[in-house]
């Protein structure tokens, strides 16, 4: 399925389905890894500027360790990546590009160096895949004997940009990695329903952010089965619960707690964005809970509450993003 985002028709119509069921799920900004095909990647972020939604998206760097139709020559996906971040800091307001090796293991010294050079010489945020599971870390290990940890591989090269980059999962973390990843005010992206689906562990979300990890909720598509971030706030709290019957030692994360890593803490990547404080963008769903007036006396808080633990995009009535208003893209 991958290898067919080569061709720009799939692309553009696999796409479009993609943006329309974000904007159905009311995520109105997001980062993408899209694949390894530039011209595809470029429609993305087309249909991502057309659509007024806003997004971080980065071409897929992939030159080892992978199928031959998956695999791309080292010069030519620097070349690429780096076309496509001039071209999209050229000609779009609504996308950013980012840069986005796959993670360790398909990505060679050569094209992870060239890539950490792209991101300094044009200020760019960078984002991967960092500890998913036990089997992925000893691989690393193997590929990179000389090097201390899996995050100080990315560190090595370049990848580790302060204050500017995502890395998805992180669940197997040392001590030493933490500190590193502490330093650099790194963001981990926590995915707790993909986690879970592929059976990866889980983070020790109370714990790093009580060493003052910056943490942030993430769906981590499609190794999770839903676009709603609503789902990924109760699968977290859900996690965070388990995890809790087992180490009682770290208290569950609570509603109010996961709203904010899903909106105002994960919108400090774009700017001012994720709060309805003075001086932020205005970013907002609208929803509708009335079904249950006259039923059940409830609180906005708990109105809410049963949004998030049970509504849908029928409860979506408007979706703002910027302070304009978007209507379906496609």
């Amino acid at each position: 399925m991958e290898a067919r985002y080569s061709d720009p028709a799939f692309a553009e119509k696999g796409y479009k389905l993609f943006l329309n069921r974000l904007w159905a799920a009311g995520t109105m900004r997001f980062s993408a890894f899209a694949t390894l095909h530039g011209e595809a990647t470029w429609k993305l972020m087309e249909l991502c500027e057309a659509s007024g939604m806003k997004g971080y998206i980065g071409k897929v760097n992939m030159d080892r360790n992978a199928p031959d139709y998956l695999i791309e020559d080292t010069d030519r996906s620097l070349g690429e990546t780096e076309e496509l971040a001039l071209r999209c800091g050229e000609e779009l307001k609504n996308v950013r590009y980012i840069v986005t090796p796959r993670f360790v293991p398909s990505t060679t010294e050569k094209l992870m160096r060239g890539l950490g050079k792209l991101a300094d010489r044009y200020d760019l945020p960078v984002q991967s895949h960092l500890s998913e599971n036990k089997g992925e870390i000893q691989w690393v290990k193997s590929l990179h004997p000389e090097i201390g940890s899996y995050t100080e591989v990315y560190e090595e090269f370049g990848l580790l940009r302060q204050d500017r980059t995502i890395m998805a999962h992180c669940i197997h973390l040392s001590d030493k990695e933490k500190e590193i990843l502490g330093r650099k005010n790194i963001c981990l992206a926590h995915c707790a329903q993909s986690n879970a689906d592929l059976q990866s562990g889980v983070m020790p979300l109370r714990r790093n952010l009580e060493m003052g990890l910056r943490c942030v909720v993430a769906s981590d598509l499609a190794g999770s089965h839903t676009l709603a971030m609503n789902r990924h706030v109760t699968m977290t709290i859900e996690v965070s619960k388990l995890r809790e019957m087992a180490a009682p030692q770290e208290p569950a994360l609570n509603l109010a707690e996961t709203l904010y890593l899903s909106t105002k803490k994960p919108g400090e990547f774009f700017g001012k964005v994720g709060s309805f404080e003075p001086g932020y963008e205005f970013d907002a769903l609208v929803i509708d809970t009335e079904e249950m007036d006259g039923l059940l006396e409830r609180s906005p808080f708990e109105k809410l509450e049963q949004y998030i633990y049970d509504g849908d995009d029928r409860n979506i009535l408007a979706r703002y993003c910027g302070g304009a208003l978007i209507e379906k893209p496609f």
